[in-house]
């Protein structure tokens, strides 16, 4: 792997910066838990919509944008177009290329450096990185598709470590690459990583890349670990990281990794994909297939019990629960919203697991197979951004789905879902929102005038 010098156009600065309360370090934003709490945001949209302050050239990936301390970053793949990508999306063909870590200035969209990698990719669905950069005390975290992760120094691209999970832990890249956001937990970076000899998750110190300490196997040959993201849960006297894999989830202590407890969950295709939502004791699992399940974590001693899951003999089309695939849900006031397996809008009773009603309308209007849309709560209202590049502001309530308005953003590049898509998660700081597609990064005003 041939590693290029880091682009460095900002001047360094002595102090680790300290990340604002207005910033979306990470994925799903300062607590991971899609919530945008800045005041002064839009209520409507304007009528001819909100202002867009700039854009810049970007290239493929999935991985959404992270914004701090007056950056913004992104990772993304240059494809050598020399060599183009199967028809089959599905297929798994080597593909030249280098990933990139990009950060721009977050007012004026100006690039401030570059650090850029070679990277031949032989993944299904073969677009860009999957997981969006982690900014924490002065460090920037990403990791790309092929298992190449990264610590670098926010202001500046330098690298300060980094890890390689293929060589470094004989891992086998999942067939849709390696999707688990890394978690920072305290002095700790918590990675699902897939590797031999008990090391599905692999805990680092953060300033250092030391290992601490590893847990778990995976028996899936074809998507490892899954493609899911480690969450902190913390009920009665037990705190743990939930992590949810092809066959189970379970609860591990995350200073020693020892397994507390594990729930089989056998995926069809491995597709461990939406992140685990944690509500007060209760965790909520949600997959394309096998549907949705409710863990209740003991308040005593580690451990969980199935409250409710799908029932017997439910397939993707044939479902009355929630399939979500990319989207990850919210649970607020007694009730799940997310988005199932053919793009229905659905609301579900968090008790039981009834499905209360379903819309189409902030999808696309029709079903679609892996129809998409991510929600991002603000206040009593929700954004969703949809595949088709639409930034809807609308209210969710079991009463049902009300759009307040919409405004086309981006447009959808990625053809590899036999249409026009653009799966990406935004982030929400500043005021704004910040959206990328695979052809430009773009930063829109949502400031309330």
């Amino acid at each position: 792997m041939t590693i290029k010098t880091a682009t460095v156009l900002a001047a360094l600065t002595l102090a680790a910066p300290i990340v604002r309360a207005a910033d979306w370090p990470q994925w799903l934003g300062p607590k991971r838990d899609s919530v945008w709490r800045e005041a002064g945001i839009i209520k409507k949209m304007p009528k001819d919509g909100p202002k867009v302050l700039w854009r810049q050239p970007v290239a493929e990936g999935y991985a959404g944008p992270a914004v701090a301390n007056g950056k913004v970053y992104v990772v993304d793949w240059v494809r050598d177009t020399k060599t183009e990508r199967p028809k089959n999306a599905f297929a798994a063909a080597q593909l030249p290329g280098t990933e990139r870590v990009l950060c721009f200035d977050s007012k004026t969209g100006k690039e401030i450096w570059t650090y850029s990698y070679d990277c031949p990719y032989r993944v299904s669905y073969a677009a860009g990185p999957r997981c969006t950069p982690m900014i924490h005390d002065g460090k920037v975290y990403t990791l790309g598709t092929m298992g190449h992760l990264f610590c670098l120094e926010a202001d500046t691209g330098k690298v300060i470590w980094s890890k390689n999970f293929t060589k470094d832990y004989e891992a086998k890249v999942p067939l849709w690459g390696f999707s688990g956001h890394p978690l920072v937990d305290g002095e700790k970076l918590i990675c699902i990583v897939g590797g031999k000899t008990n090391s599905m998750v692999v805990t680092f110190d953060k300033n250092s890349g030391k290992q601490l300490w590893t847990a778990l196997q995976t028996l899936d040959a074809t998507h490892g670990p899954g493609y899911c993201t480690p969450v902190i849960a913390e009920v009665g006297k037990t705190r743990q990281v939930i992590v949810w894999y092809p066959e189970a989830v379970s609860g591990v202590d995350p200073e020693s990794g020892k397994v507390y407890w594990t729930q089989p969950f056998q995926l069809k295709s491995g597709m461990a994909i939406a992140t685990p939502r944690v509500y007060g004791d209760r965790v909520f699992l949600s997959a394309f297939y096998n549907g949705p399940m409710m863990l209740q974590l003991s308040q005593e001693n580690p451990g969980a019990r199935v409250l409710w899951k799908a029932r017997d003999g439910i397939t993707e089309r044939k479902t009355d629960g929630l399939h979500a695939v990319m989207c990850t849900p919210f649970l607020r006031d007694g009730y799940i919203y997310g988005v199932c397996s053919y793009g229905q809008l659905r609301c579900l009773k968090i008790d039981s697991g009834e499905r209360i009603w379903e819309d189409l309308a902030a999808t696309g209007g029709k079903e679609e197979r892996w129809g998409n849309a991510f929600l991002v709560q603000h206040e009593d209202r929700v954004f969703v951004f949809n595949e088709h590049g639409y930034l809807i502001l609308a209210s969710l309530t079991p009463d049902g789905y009300e759009e307040i308005g919409r405004m086309k953003i981006l447009e959808p590049t990625n053809p590899l879902a036999n249409r026009p898509v653009v799966w990406m998660h935004p982030a929400f700081a500043n005021k704004c929102v910040y959206a990328r597609n695979d052809k430009e990064l773009v930063c829109v005003d949502l400031s309330e005038k």
